[in-house]
């Protein structure tokens, strides 16, 4: 059952995080990932909670987006987001 990656970035580095942005794409690739979203605009209907920079990414499963994110070539970027940005990340199963 496919799973989704929700994360909410604030990016506090724009220049540092601008090589974060581009070599995340390809590890996701790696391990059949896609984004459905990526920074798209957004819009709140209830609630207080106003999102920064949401991306959304698809995965085959729950186990496979762990494995990416544990993954070494995720490691190293996934310091770089933490110099760069501030990040929430959840992830939901799939119905």
């Amino acid at each position: 059952m496919a799973a989704y990656a929700v994360v909410n970035v604030e990016i506090t580095d724009p220049a540092g995080f601008a090589e974060y942005r581009k070599s995340v794409p390809a590890t996701i690739a790696a391990f059949g990932g896609r984004f459905l979203a990526r920074g798209c605009a957004t819009e709140v209907l209830e609630g207080e909670w106003i999102p920064k920079r949401l991306v959304i990414l698809e995965f085959p499963d729950a186990a496979t987006i762990k494995a990416w994110y544990h993954s070494v070539e995720y490691q190293q970027l996934l310091e770089l987001r933490k110099r760069t940005a501030i990040s929430d990340f959840v992830i939901v199963a799939g119905v």
